[in-house]
């Protein structure tokens, strides 16, 4: 078991820059835990009782972040191993408890300057624009930081950029300024979502990993998958796709369920390659799986203008068919090569996995909260309170003290806002919650889980905090200069106003700049730069943006660098580049979808009545079976290579939703179904490797 969690954080070492942090000891250890527990207690403070102004809050939270990052990132990776900190790292930390409290100091005679720098606000806004790119540099990884550092330079020396690109340079005091002292750098719209939703939603994550969801995602799917053709396979996807809700991290999701599901598939029969391919592509899903989306979904509100629950919503019927998509291919995958289902031994006894459904309760509340129009900060909130009642549930007392505890607290507290003048059902019931989480605290011992799960959540925020504080450097840049707009304009000119030459385009920049760099910085990126080329054709624009954030998370598993492919292939022991092409070919569905619902904006259920819906999505699913046969090269027997070419494109056909396109494919897959049955040739296929031989060797 050690053994194998060593392997578990060798790998994230290695993949995941939020994972490679130094292992402090001593007093050391202990000042970063209690900074990492007040980080979190800070944020749900100003979430809850006491908000704080705009600027406050984003300047602590920067602040925090920096602070923490290096005292537990060491400059270089040879100084991670060991449990002391340079002198020059404590400098660096001082330094930013200091840039962090800048705002909250002086906010009242920074307010009353109005934009007037003195020199302390010069050398304070600089060195935070300095501290943000080392911490970025440790935190998250050279490419987004060198990509911040050449937009500060092209602000500087505007006069001197070629072409379309020149502008009239920003002097270094306006440069500094606009980092700093206003929200549109650094303390801009990023940092603003990382400091209220996003924040609250990775302690709803650290909270459902103490709960133990985490591991009841995977008794789930193997109980409800396992017995199935190619079980293991199923496992993955299923509980993949629930271990979305928990991590924002492909590498990460990879790296906790994968360590489960790889092995039962190469024990099955599975090859290497294709083993990890499926694990990768599952868990880069997990961030387009509603109800909880990657954090960079977060910061689509803020950049659209629109609500969550309209972005998630849009988001279903793609998210759909992605895992549909990867489904099938493996059901296909099973069947060419004999593989059935696990053994009865290996399947947990159902009724007790059943029994323990409650644990998808906060995952429910969430979608229920989302629904009713409640914010989604306080949708975050409202989910962590939920998770916390759940953990409780497990106990035997809950089930006979802790229903008392609640329904006194809610009646209590209906009965004193009925008094009050009004009567609020979520009120009541958040009352309640908060009684009996405080009964648990002292009578049950759940304190230090809970303390736990804050410190967790806060060290889960660090990656994030560098990134989107990173990110405001490129959007700070973007404002001052234009530069969104000019490249915007030049794209367009560059495929002559052709969608479809634009949207290959914008793919490759979103790809590119995926490579390497988390997806909350390259959608940041790619929204300021490569969606505005795409709207300028007319395209909606919730579509424009679900595109690059699509593309930006599918970088994790597209070679040459795809980070959630390469971990995958560390736990399955499989050729890396390999494995990227097993998990790109089976995450196929995220390379087409994209293009089909910005063309046609049904699949984002825009403007679509429940019967197209239900039509669209009947299919679209026929797409893509059609499409994973072809790609497979298995249906109901082997499908022949001249039989492959016409299914993929039929499928094509079916997802894209207009009447002719769907004549074409059902058409298609009529007579390719027909062919399947009428034609007599292998209709069982051989095996390739025995159902229970291990593929170790």
């Amino acid at each position: 078991m050690s053994e194998s969690v060593d392997k578990q954080k060798e790998i994230m070492e290695k993949y995941d820059p939020d994972s490679q942090v130094r292992q402090l000891t001593g007093w050391l250890a202990k000042v970063a835990f209690i900074l990492l527990l007040a980080f979190s207690v800070f944020q749900l403070i100003t979430s809850t009782v006491y908000p704080l102004p705009a600027q406050i809050l984003r300047s602590v939270h920067v602040g925090f972040g920096l602070t923490l990052i290096f005292l537990l990132f060491p400059a270089t990776k040879k100084n991670r191993s060991k449990g002391k900190i340079t002198w020059y790292d404590l400098v660096l930390s001082v330094l930013s408890i200091g840039v962090g409290l800048y705002w909250p100091v002086f906010y009242d005679q920074i307010v009353m300057r109005a934009g007037d720098m003195t020199q302390l606000d010069f050398i304070v806004g600089g060195l935070a624009v300095v501290l943000v790119l080392e911490a970025t540099r440790r935190a998250v990884g050279l490419p987004i930081t060198i990509i911040a550092v050449l937009f500060l330079v092209y602000a500087y020396w505007g006069r001197q950029m070629p072409g379309f690109l020149i502008h009239r340079g920003v002097d270094l005091d306006t440069l500094v300024q606009a980092m700093f002292f206003t929200t549109e750098g650094i303390l801009g719209t990023p940092i603003a979502v990382s400091s209220t939703f996003i924040f609250l939603f990775l302690l709803f994550g650290s909270f459902l990993v103490k709960t133990g969801v985490g591991q009841y995602f995977n008794d789930l799917a193997v109980a409800l998958a396992g017995k199935r053709t190619g079980g293991p396979a199923k496992v993955a996807i299923f509980s993949s796709a629930l271990q979305g809700t928990i991590s924002g991290s492909s590498v990460a999701n990879v790296v906790t369920s994968g360590s489960f599901t790889i092995p039962m598939m190469k024990r099955l029969g599975y090859r290497r390659e294709f083993a990890g391919g499926v694990e990768a592509a599952a868990s880069t899903g997990g961030q387009l799986m509603p109800p909880i989306m990657g954090a960079a979904a977060f910061l689509m509100i803020e950049f659209i203008g629109i609500d969550y629950w309209t972005i998630a919503k849009a988001a279903t019927i793609p998210a759909i068919l992605y895992f549909t998509g990867i489904w099938i291919m493996t059901h296909f995958e099973a069947k060419r090569t004999g593989l059935s289902g696990l053994d009865d031994e290996d399947i947990p006894d159902k009724k007790e996995v059943f029994k323990k459904l409650y644990l998808l309760l906060p995952i429910l509340a969430i979608v229920l909260f989302l629904a009713s129009g409640v914010s989604v900060m306080r949708s975050a909130l409202y989910g962590i309170f939920t998770v916390i009642l759940v953990g409780l549930l497990r106990e035997e007392k809950f089930r006979k003290i802790y229903p008392v505890v609640f329904g006194a607290g809610f009646i209590a507290h209906a009965i004193y806002s009925v008094s009050a003048g009004g009567f609020s059902l979520v009120s009541s019931l958040v009352a309640a919650t908060l009684v009996t989480i405080v009964v648990s605290l002292f009578f049950d011992g759940n304190f230090a889980d809970m303390i736990d799960a804050l410190v967790d959540g806060a060290r889960t925020a660090l990656g994030v905090v560098a990134a989107t504080a990173a990110a405001g450097i490129i959007v700070g840049v973007v404002t001052k200069t234009g530069l969104g707009l000019k490249l915007a304009n030049s794209l367009v000119s560059i495929a002559d106003g052709q969608v479809l030459i634009t949207l290959f385009f914008t793919m490759l920049a979103a790809i590119v700049l995926g490579m390497g760099s988390p997806t909350t910085a390259n959608y940041v990126i790619t929204s300021t730069i490569a969606a505005p080329a795409i709207i300028l054709l007319g395209i909606e624009d919730l579509a424009a943006h679900l595109f690059v954030f699509y593309f930006g998370i599918i970088a994790d598993i597209t070679p040459p660098v795809a980070l959630a492919a390469f971990a995958a292939s560390g736990v399955a022991s499989s050729e890396p580049i390999r494995t990227g092409v097993n998990a790109a070919k089976l995450a196929i569905a995220a390379f087409i979808i994209p293009y089909m619902f910005v063309l046609e904006n049904q699949l984002l259920m825009i403007d679509t009545s429940p019967l197209e819906l239900t039509w669209i999505l009947f299919t679209a699913v026929s797409g893509m079976i059609a499409i994973g046969a072809g790609l497979i090269g298995y249906w109901f027997r082997k499908v022949e290579w001249y039989e492959r070419i016409p299914a993929f494109l039929g499928g094509l056909s079916l997802i894209y939703p207009s009447t002719l396109s769907d004549i074409i494919g059902i058409s298609v897959f009529v007579i390719l179904l027909a062919l399947q049955f009428l034609v007599k040739r292998d209709m069982i296929g051989k095996p390739v490797v025995n159902n229970r031989q291990s593929s170790e060797a």
